[in-house]
């Protein structure tokens, strides 16, 4: 006969015992950035430097570009010039003969006292012979002194008297600083005009052919206008 039996139960596991949770990881540092310096085996960038400006062309002698005037190499800012104008530089031909006249005169009347001296020195006669003698030495050395200064300055006259007179276009800024070239007259008046354009126009761009002046001492030359003033104060003009 059968039986109902109840099947016996499954064995059950005993519960684990609760975890006990681990301790959290520090965080890790940040990553640097990425450098040339910091990489082996790679070298740092350095950054290029910046390009000198070329200078004006040298086959001209007068070059307007990026609001300068280069005059034979010379940089002049436009904004600083104040005056452009052409004039005949003239050789100070009086002044020099009247320095020649007034040094001459000078030279000739110490070179007549010392040829004097030397003739009363040969004629007379003394018991100390050699002091006597000694004296014709010097006075022969002095007056040959005298005869080349006397030269030199007749050449220096000579350079003045005879030198040329230029036509010149002068570029004046607001200091001291004075740019001459030479060249014919109507292209000197051309380029006044050209020059007193490209200072009011930015862009500006200029190239002309001008000769640079061989004069070794300026202060033989008269510069443009002359002044003249007579007596009083205040007194304002130009002499041309």
């Amino acid at each position: 006969m059968g039986t109902n039996e109840t099947p016996p139960p499954k064995p059950t596991r005993p519960p684990e015992p609760p975890s006990t949770p681990s301790p959290p990881e520090p965080p890790s540092p940040p990553t640097p950035l990425s450098r040339p310096w910091n990489e082996p085996g790679r070298a740092a960038a350095v950054p290029a430097a910046p390009a000198a400006p070329a200078g004006p062309p040298s086959r001209y002698g007068l070059v307007i570009s990026k609001r300068l005037l280069w005059v034979h190499g010379g940089a002049y800012p436009l904004e600083n010039i104040v005056r452009v104008h052409t004039f005949v530089l003239r050789p100070r031909r009086g002044e020099a003969f009247a320095r020649f006249v007034k040094r001459g005169g000078i030279t000739l009347v110490v070179l007549l006292i010392l040829a004097g001296l030397m003739d009363s020195s040969s004629n007379s006669w003394d018991e100390s012979y050699g002091s006597t003698n000694g004296l014709d030495g010097f006075l022969g050395v002095a007056m040959v002194f005298v005869v080349f200064l006397l030269i030199y300055y007749f050449g220096d006259m000579a350079s003045v008297v005879f030198a040329a007179s230029h036509d010149v276009l002068a570029v004046e800024t607001n200091g001291r600083s004075t740019a001459l070239v030479t060249g014919k007259r109507k292209h000197l008046n051309e380029l006044v005009h050209a020059i007193a354009d490209a200072i009011d126009k930015p862009d500006a761009e200029l190239r002309a052919h001008v000769a640079s002046l061989a004069i070794t001492n300026y202060a033989n030359y008269h510069f443009g206008d002359s002044v003249n003033m007579y007596g009083g104060s205040g007194n304002t003009g130009v002499a041309r």
